[in-house]
């Protein structure tokens, strides 16, 4: 009983205050290339999965570290991150090692869905036997999305 509670909560935590069409209005000029809402959708709710396995990497600092180390996985990015300075290079490293990444509409979302009250602009999700079917889809959508020239 007390577990559904606290994922019911969870849930409610990581529905977003404004629209998806609301939060395209805040993105920087290079979220590119942006997940659709059906695909932010299975993107966060295949990172609250990885939190329960402990599965993720999560804000700049530590994914750049795991990405240089060649650790592999889906980058998930917040297109509302400002100053775009922050994390700018994080795509470029990501492509260098063949890394499959997108961008999301918002970064509070992102925090979320990882479970922390705090925003957060970048995530690695690492593949696990326990959601492997949700990783995989995630994985197919995001390596099809178009790469910025």
């Amino acid at each position: 009983m007390a577990r559904e509670k606290l994922e019911a909560a969870a849930e409610a935590e990581a529905t977003p205050e404004l629209s998806y069409r609301e939060q395209l209005d805040f993105l920087n000029p290079i979220a590119q290339p942006l997940a659709s809402r059906k695909l932010t959708r299975k993107l966060y709710k295949c990172i609250r999965k990885a939190v329960k396995q402990k599965q993720i990497r999560r804000g700049v600092k530590e994914v750049q570290k795991f990405i240089n180390k060649g650790e592999k996985g889906i980058a998930v990015l917040a297109g509302d991150t400002l100053p775009i300075d922050v994390y700018c290079h994080i795509p470029i490293m990501c492509e260098d090692r063949s890394l499959p990444y997108a961008y999301v509409p918002s970064k509070t979302d992102l925090g979320a869905a990882a479970g922390s009250k705090r925003p957060t602009c970048v995530i690695l999700v690492k593949p696990h036997q326990e959601y492997q079917e949700t990783y995989d889809e995630c994985l197919e959508e995001v390596s099809a999305l178009p790469l910025p020239l």
